[in-house]
């Protein structure tokens, strides 16, 4: 007889298979598909308007999709999936108590999951020890700073210990300080194998945080994989030199440089005493070197060289635009 872990393992931790959700005449998800993997950490970014929000809700069970399949532990799940056991949600709405003390929040979301008397208790103590607000854990949370309640809002979602866990924008509107914290408590969730789906508009915690990225835009997924793939795919190894020049009055034009060239100049601007230069370098080793001895021979005096690797940020606008998304 097979045994039910063992068989759950061999699943995905969460399968999205080709969902569609439309309001009235708009197609907010358009046959979206991914897996998040077990023990993965999976970055879900997009801009405003993509589709994020409407997917995590289907994902929770708090709206159903109109086509496709969803898939938690290998079992399709419907709406009310919210309850299992198996799932943990941390909304980016605070869906916290502000009357209540950070105790009494944890209580009651504890015994909300299911959990009863020493269980329940032992839990509650390892959270308000966990969020490192056991000595405030009398406190009414609506006194509380707005670190010290997303910490308190995370741990509430996971009271239960569940296998598979749904975070979006879990740092919204923290300082840095609170935003480590934060996340030192979801590596620890990681650590012990908890399956984790992240959305986040903060591309260097996406970056710095993820094993995985899935990028969405208007319903669609437009790109998955590991962030050197996603770079080398989109945009390429090529690093961004950025010079700023200062321009003196022995100094010639430079537009017989940097526009009759083979330099791959991105952006040129030029203003009355200084210049910034943008260029697009292959080999900053071999190719950097020269160019600064051509500017040197113009007679203008470079002020700050900087050199830019590509990062998540340049994948994202590179597969979703510059155009300000406001809904």
């Amino acid at each position: 007889m097979s045994n039910p872990l063992s068989l759950r393992s061999s699943f995905p931790a969460i399968a999205v298979r080709n969902v569609r959700k439309r309001f009235g005449d708009r197609t907010v998800l358009d046959g979206v598909g991914f897996e998040l993997k077990r023990g993965e950490l999976l970055g879900l970014l997009g801009p405003n308007g993509a589709g994020k929000t409407t997917l995590v809700r289907c994902l929770s069970g708090r709206i159903r999709a109109d086509a496709g399949e969803i898939e938690l532990d290998g079992q399709v799940i419907s709406a009310q999936a919210g309850g299992s056991a198996t799932l943990g949600i941390v909304p980016q709405e605070l869906a916290i108590y502000q009357d209540l003390s950070a105790y009494q929040n944890l209580f009651y979301f504890g015994r909300f999951h299911g959990l009863r008397g020493s269980k329940l208790k032992s839990r509650v103590a390892w959270a308000l020890e966990w969020t490192g607000l056991w000595d405030r854990r009398s406190q009414l949370v609506r006194c509380f700073s707005g670190g010290m309640k997303r910490r308190i809002n995370l741990a509430c979602g996971i009271l239960h210990q569940p296998r598979v866990l749904l975070l979006d924008e879990p740092t919204v509107g923290v300082d840095p300080q609170s935003r480590d914290r934060i996340y030192t408590m979801i590596d620890s969730l990681s650590a012990e194998g908890c399956s984790i789906l992240l959305t986040t508009h903060h591309m260097d915690e996406a970056e710095s945080q993820c094993d995985r990225l899935v990028i969405m835009d208007q319903g669609k997924i437009v790109a998955d994989g590991r962030i050197d793939a996603l770079i080398e795919k989109t945009i390429g190894s090529t690093r961004l030199v950025r010079l700023r020049l200062r321009m003196t009055s022995e100094a010639c034009d430079l537009d017989d440089l940097f526009y009759e060239s083979t330099w791959n100049i991105e952006r040129f601007d030029r203003f009355k005493q200084e210049s910034i230069v943008k260029i697009r370098m292959n080999d900053v080793a071999k190719n950097l070197s020269p160019l600064l001895e051509q500017i040197k021979g113009t007679g203008a005096v470079i002020e700050d060289v900087e050199v830019q690797a590509p990062s998540l940020h340049d994948v994202f606008i590179e597969l979703t635009g510059e155009q300000l998304r406001d809904d």
